[in-house]
């Protein structure tokens, strides 16, 4: 599981210091008869939002809907909040929760629908799967062409960009008693932990450990990190963390924030 400290490889940012304990976006806008686009919409001041914990790594959201295709990867797409938005249930629902423009860095969400108005984003906080919507006017909008794809049987992790493959590594994932969660999650940033000394970088993920709720004074997030002894790799050994190759590692540290983390059982 992953410790604490930070750098960011994300949509921008260059070095971040955190704790943890475990584009230019370019609008080409087509004139029509001289309209010009809706303005953005008001920021939701309700009770109900106003008394919604934030959606963190380190907080639990029981009311977000869960990822109804945890198998799937996307379209790329991924959101910066430029405030504190409202997470809703569902498009015009009520809000459960609220996101911070930063956490590890500036904050960017994998989008897994949109309709009119509105997009769904996958969360950082518990249960693991949690989902929410926000407006998609109060939002920056982004592309990553990555995806990461991690084979809990064959204890193998692999890189594809634009769909072509990158590399793929044997690595190390959590062991019967701390597997390793499967599902859909994504890089949620970087951070150098001073703490610890077995990888110059640890990368959280948008999900946690099914067994342990808290490890080494965190919330029990998993992560990509490195590991100084390569005999580890190509074993179910961790606590629900995956250990990876130094190569590995830089690789994944080139990936923004935002980018599809795909884990299965094969």
């Amino acid at each position: 599981m992953s410790g604490s400290g930070s750098r960011g490889a994300s949509w921008g940012t260059a070095v971040v210091v955190a704790a943890l304990g475990c584009g230019l976006l370019v609008f080409a806008l087509l004139t029509v008869q001289k309209k010009t686009p809706p303005p953005p919409p008001p920021p939701d001041t309700s009770a109900a939002l106003r008394d919604a914990g934030f959606a963190t790594t380190h907080t639990r959201t029981p009311r977000a809907p869960r990822d109804p295709h945890p198998t799937n990867a996307t379209t790329g797409l991924v959101v910066h909040p430029n405030r504190v938005l409202g997470v809703y249930d569902k498009p015009d629902g009520k809000p459960f929760a609220k996101i911070s423009p930063t956490e590890f860095g500036d904050l960017w969400l994998p989008a897994i629908a949109r309709t009119a108005g509105w997009v769904q984003v996958l969360l950082p906080s518990k249960p693991n799967g949690a989902t929410g919507w926000v407006r998609s006017g109060l939002v920056a909008q982004g592309h990553t062409p990555y995806v990461v794809r991690v084979h809990l049987g064959l204890k193998q992790m692999e890189i594809y960009r634009d769909r072509n493959l990158v590399g793929a590594w044997k690595v190390a994932v959590g062991k019967p008693s701390t597997p390793t969660p499967t599902g859909r999650t994504f890089i949620h940033g970087q951070f150098s932990d001073t703490k610890q000394t077995f990888s110059p970088v640890i990368i959280p993920l948008g999900t946690h450990s099914a067994t342990l709720d808290n490890y080494g004074g965190g919330p029990g997030t998993v992560a990509f990190h490195g590991w100084p002894k390569q005999d580890v790799f190509g074993k179910a050994i961790s606590h629900g963390c995956i250990r990876v190759p130094a190569d590995a590692l830089f690789q994944l540290r080139q990936i923004p924030v935002g980018s599809i983390v795909l884990i299965d059982n094969q």
